[in-house]
């Protein structure tokens, strides 16, 4: 793309010689901004595209972009908690842990709540223990334990644009296979799904599904059934569930070039292998031992290793249909 400054000169080139063109010019005050308006406009121009089309859009463009194919965007959803209480407490009342703040719903059974955190997200989910009131209540302590619905965060470009691609490469129609892995897709918080048509015998269709994270959670399996029920087709049996887990453990002995200590490389190590492992969630059912190797090696401060076992083997790990890989224990020694 042509810059400012040539596109200023290429400007002044045209003006006669015998006319004054100097910074500060009366001829050069007047191209100056006329040269800059017109290069920010090229730029605009030069990256439209990229602005339009749901392969290279992001944040409202992508939105945009796809919201013909029928998307939107799903928005961050708040958690839903139990808490445990030494004494009756109303419905309304407030109750903060580590800065976030959670309202009190529901009574669930004798002195145990469900609270809703106000600050929609995964952030919701990250504490447990005890509670400070934040209403007027006096003498009665709180704890916060166990999660009932699993707070999400707005969905990633990333995922958006990977819903979009589904949506217009897959034939779902008629509520086929297609159709129902885009549905259990719309529901806030799910990450990927797997349908199995038929599962049960003829009318049934069977959906596992992971979160964002691509990880088994079981608060979800209600509200994607809940919400499939809503759209599916007269007649068909669903039944939503998690995959199983396959833990994968991996030990093996590393020779340092000295730029790391041995456990700035198992976190690394650790860091990738669980990214390796989502990566491979419903779309492959095999764990390398080449790629787990491939990804020690390429860990900095890692010359060579020897001894690499995935679950005790020198060997590929098969993982069945229904099951997911998860990241297991890490053992690595040095040399």
């Amino acid at each position: 793309m042509t810059t400012y400054e040539e596109l200023l000169q290429s400007m002044l080139d045209k003006v006669p010689s015998n006319v004054d063109k100097r910074e500060g010019s009366m001829i050069y005050d007047a191209l100056a901004p006329c040269a800059y308006f017109l290069t920010q406009q090229a730029f605009l121009l030069e990256n439209y595209p990229d602005l339009v089309f749901a392969d290279t859009a992001v944040g409202g463009y992508l939105d945009l972009a796809v919201s013909a194919s029928g998307l939107t965007r799903k928005l961050a959803t708040a958690a839903v908690r139990e808490m445990t209480t030494s004494a009756p407490v109303d419905t309304g009342t407030r109750w903060g842990i580590s800065g976030i703040v959670y309202v009190v719903m529901a009574l669930l059974s004798d002195h145990v709540y469900a609270v809703e955190c106000e600050t929609a997200g995964e952030i919701g989910n990250q504490y447990s223990g005890a509670m400070d009131a934040l209403s007027s209540v006096s003498g009665i302590t709180a704890e916060l334990s166990e999660i009932i619905t699993a707070g999400t965060d707005e969905e990633t470009d990333d995922a958006l644009r990977q819903r979009f691609y589904l949506r217009v490469q897959l034939p779902a129609t008629s509520g086929n296979a297609y159709h129902y892995q885009q549905w259990a897709l719309e529901v806030s918080g799910v990450g990927a799904a797997k349908v199995l048509p038929l599962e049960d015998g003829p009318g049934t269709v069977t959906i596992l599904i992971v979160n964002d994270s691509r990880e088994a959670d079981l608060t979800l399996e209600t509200t994607v059934f809940d919400y499939i029920e809503t759209v599916r087709p007269i007649g068909a049996d669903v039944t939503v569930g998690s995959p199983e887990e396959t833990a994968i453990s991996v030990s093996a002995s590393v020779q340092l070039d000295g730029s790391g200590t041995l456990s700035e490389v198992t976190a690394a190590f650790r860091d990738v292998l669980a990214s390796y492992l989502r990566s491979l969630v419903f779309e492959t059912y095999r764990v390398s031992y080449a790629q787990v190797g491939g990804l020690l090696l390429a860990i900095e401060g890692v010359i060579d290793y020897d001894g690499l076992r995935l679950n005790g083997a020198a060997a590929n790990i098969a993982i069945g249909d229904k099951a997911i890989p998860i990241l297991g224990s890490i053992d690595v020694s040095g040399v």
